[in-house]
C-alpha cells in the first residue's frame, strides 16, 4: 500500500494522484541502453527508478501530499486551507512532452516542489478545486447563500424587532 493511502484521514478522499511523466521514464531507458554498457549507465538507471518508485505525490480534499525516501523517508504535507498560491513550470519542451514543475506555496514559508510530473495542469486544477471546496466548507450555509445571491431564509421563532435590555435596581444605586 502507499505511503498516501495509509496516511488518510477517516473520511479523507484522494482528489488527483501524481506521477512521473513517460519521457522520464523513456530517458531512464535510454540511460540505461547507451551507457549501459558503462555502469555509469547502469547506475543511473537504478538510481532513476528507485526516485520515480519511491516518490508518491497527491491532492486530497484536505490536504496536498508529497512523499520522497526509501530509507530516507521526507513527507512534506500542506493544509489545503493553508495554500496560497500555485505555480506551474513548464518549458517549450515539457509542453510539447506533457510534463512540468508544481510548485505550492504556503502560509509563512510551507513550499513544496513538487518533481517533474505528467499532466502538472490537472493536477494544478485538483489542488485550486480542494481549495475552493475547504473555502466553501468553512462557510456558513447563510453565507453560502448570500454568495449565490439568494435571500437569506427567515427566522423562525423570533422577533425581529430589537429587545431593550432590562435594567436591575441594586441597593447601592
Amino acid at each position: 500500500m502507499r505511503y498516501i493511502d495509509e496516511s488518510l484521514a477517516p473520511g479523507e478522499t484522494v482528489l488527483a494522484r501524481g506521477r512521473f511523466p513517460a519521457i522520464m521514464w523513456v530517458m531512464t531507458w535510454l540511460a540505461l541502453i547507451v551507457l549501459g554498457v558503462i555502469v555509469v549507465g547502469i547506475f543511473l538507471f537504478v538510481r532513476n527508478v528507485i526516485v520515480m518508485k519511491t516518490t508518491d505525490f497527491a491532492v486530497t480534499d484536505r490536504r496536498v501530499i508529497l512523499k520522497k525516501g526509501w530509507l530516507n523517508r521526507q513527507t512534506y504535507e500542506l493544509a489545503v486551507e493553508s495554500v496560497e498560491g500555485v505555480t506551474l513550470h513548464q518549458s517549450i519542451w515539457a509542453r510539447l512532452f506533457g510534463y512540468g514543475n508544481v510548485i505550492v506555496t504556503g502560509t509563512g514559508e510551507a513550499i513544496i516542489r513538487f518533481p517533474a510530473m505528467a499532466n502538472p495542469v490537472v493536477f494544478r486544477r485538483a489542488i485550486e478545486t480542494a481549495r475552493s471546496e475547504a473555502h466553501e466548507l468553512r462557510l456558513a450555509q447563510e453565507d453560502r447563500d448570500a454568495l449565490r445571491g439568494r435571500p437569506a431564509p427567515p427566522a423562525e421563532g423570533r422577533d425581529l424587532k430589537p429587545r431593550r435590555k432590562k435594567r436591575f435596581i441594586s441597593l447601592f444605586g
